[in-house]
């Protein structure tokens, strides 16, 4: 392996692959590759730094140890026994295995996590002259993934999740995740100098992460990632890679951004949310409920997620809430609006067939982001 020139794979949702590949070009990274649900690039090993600190859709920031030909357990273990795990892993390293398999005859998860374990101990022996190792230091996730025979080996650099952004602390009910909603602004014709409203907004995430991307607010700031404690990439990338964050943010930038919901409750996690991101100033939330939504701008941006009906007993008032939707929102018919649901029936109750539709994930649940698309405004209207 090329320690200068690393191959990285930022994971992303389903659908949203080409979202995170536009990230990672944005970055200035070459080469990009987008395949089912990651994106592949090679670049020098403070790409691990920006990577993390500014992908704002992608799930996480792998690298990608080797992948080769895996049909019996013997081929498994040698194959994995040749990558270079000292390159990377320190004799204290704490290195777990997970694993998973699609189509391969090594369909048995458990036995190639195990076997895969045994090769980087093996290597490590090799390196470091022990036959123990504590494993108390820092932490090198390692996965194999199988697919189709062809095993891939990778190892974590970002720890938890990309979406745990740190300024989420507190629960609600249904939460979207960061990196989805990160998406959904991205995938909407809205820009900075034009106002954004999410007017079923819960705990906030989508005016957060439209803030966020306004203000040009690395959204991995506040948090700390697994890669960071490891001494292949020295302290000295990751304090220039914050350091150029903080330097990036767009501190002067006056964003129009609101959130509104009937609920008070939700309402105060959102605005809580908001003072912990750093974005209070730039979002303002209200407490009303959608049939009273209206605005004097002619154009404008509706992004939102609104209630998908999945429990007992929630369908019908959620097919009221589609129709009043239709209602309100047609009074504002030079804005766009984009709305991601999981209901079958949205655009019949909604009263209007989307100009573009877009299959999602949120969790597990199948989505479709609609979007009613208004008529470009002129370049000095807000």
């Amino acid at each position: 392996m090329d320690m200068d020139n690393v191959e990285l794979i930022a994971t992303a949702g389903f659908g949203l692959e080409a979202v995170v590949a536009r990230e990672v070009q944005n970055l200035g990274y070459q080469g990009v590759t987008v395949e089912n649900g990651r994106v592949i690039f090679r670049a020098a090993p403070a790409a691990i730094c920006r990577a993390n600190l500014w992908l704002r859709s992608a799930d996480r920031v792998l690298l990608k140890m080797g992948s080769f030909q895996a049909l019996t357990f013997d081929e498994l273990f040698e194959r994995a026994k040749a990558l270079p795990w000292e390159e990377w892993l320190p004799a204290n390293a704490a290195f777990p295995v997970q694993g998973k398999s699609v189509k391969s005859k090594l369909f048995s998860v458990p036995d190639c996590q195990a076997i895969v374990k045994k090769a980087v101990v093996e290597k490590l022996k090799r390196r470091y002259r022990r036959e123990w190792f504590e494993e108390n230091g820092p932490r090198y996730t390692i996965e194999v993934a199988l697919l189709k025979d062809e095993a891939t080996v990778t190892i974590d650099t970002s720890g938890a999740g990309l979406h745990k952004r740190g300024y989420r602390k507190l629960a609600a009910p249904a939460p979207l995740k960061e990196t989805l909603a990160a998406a959904l602004v991205q995938l909407s014709y809205w820009r900075p100098e034009r106002l954004l409203v999410d007017p079923l907004c819960g705990s906030g995430t989508i005016p957060i992460e439209a803030a966020l991307i306004g203000l040009n607010i690395a959204p991995g700031l506040g948090r700390e990632f697994a890669a960071e404690h490891w001494p292949a990439v020295p302290a000295a990338l990751w304090k220039e890679a914050r350091a150029a964050a903080r330097h990036a943010k767009a501190h002067d930038r006056e964003l129009q951004i609101e959130g509104a919901d009937a609920d008070g409750e939700v309402l105060s996690l959102a605005r809580h949310h908001a003072r912990e991101a750093g974005v209070e100033e730039q979002v303002r939330f209200h407490r009303r409920p959608l049939a009273d939504f209206r605005s004097r701008l002619k154009y404008g941006c509706i992004v939102c997620n609104p209630p998908y009906g999945e429990r007992l007993g929630e369908e019908a008032a959620v097919e009221r809430l589609y129709a009043e939707m239709g209602r309100v929102f047609s009074r504002l018919d030079t804005w766009s609006v984009y709305v991601l649901t999981a209901h079958p029936g949205f655009e019949r109750l909604y009263g209007r067939r989307a100009d573009r539709k877009r299959k999602l994930y949120n969790g597990r649940i199948e989505c479709h982001y609609h979007r009613f698309l208004g008529p470009r405004p002129p370049r000095s209207s807000a």
